[in-house]
């Protein structure tokens, strides 16, 4: 399927170059967070290509589920897709000193073991509102996931959405 009749299907597609994921550590995720882990990711980017390295990927944030859909190496048909449970990506940010272009968010993984590692995942966009806009969209999913596992009952915690929201913010501005 081709680029354009991907993005015509559903609106919220951000064409974008994934730059990897590194394993973070921590459990405490505050602004600054995905700076160490999107520097590592920039600069083997960054050495890897050789002259304007194009976009690679298609990012769908939607509610419960992201979807980064990889693309051939003419950027026209999707070759594979990773998908993302919203309700285990732990912070997401659009604001990086290496390029206001980037879109970094943490995301739990489960190992077959049932343990688990926190990655860092990062994608270059066209520019920085995209970035922004991906940042945007993210908090929104993640506002209505957390809504829904609250009314569903599978969140009994005594927290209100706008507590959440606060914390999901971040210096993105």
């Amino acid at each position: 399927m081709r680029v354009a009749a991907m993005a015509g299907l559903v609106a919220g597609f951000f064409k974008v170059t994934y730059l990897g994921k590194v394993p973070t550590t921590g459990m405490q995720f505050l602004s600054g967070c995905t700076e160490k882990p999107v520097i590592e990711l920039w600069k083997k980017h960054t050495l890897a290509r050789e002259d304007i390295f194009p976009a690679n990927a298609l990012l769908e944030i939607r509610p419960f589920q992201v979807w980064l859909h990889h693309l051939d190496h003419k950027g026209e048909a999707t070759v594979h897709m990773d998908t993302f449970q919203v309700a285990r990506i732990a912070y997401c940010t659009a604001d990086h000193n290496v390029s206001p272009n980037i879109f970094a968010w943490v995301y739990r993984e489960i190992n077959d073991d049932l343990s688990y590692q926190m990655d860092c995942h990062a994608v270059e966009c066209e520019s920085k509102l995209e970035a922004k806009k991906l940042a945007h969209a993210m908090m929104e999913a993640f506002k209505k996931t957390f809504h829904s596992m609250k009314s569903d009952g599978r969140i009994h915690r005594d927290s209100s959405s706008e507590e959440v929201s606060q914390e999901m913010e971040s210096d993105d501005g």
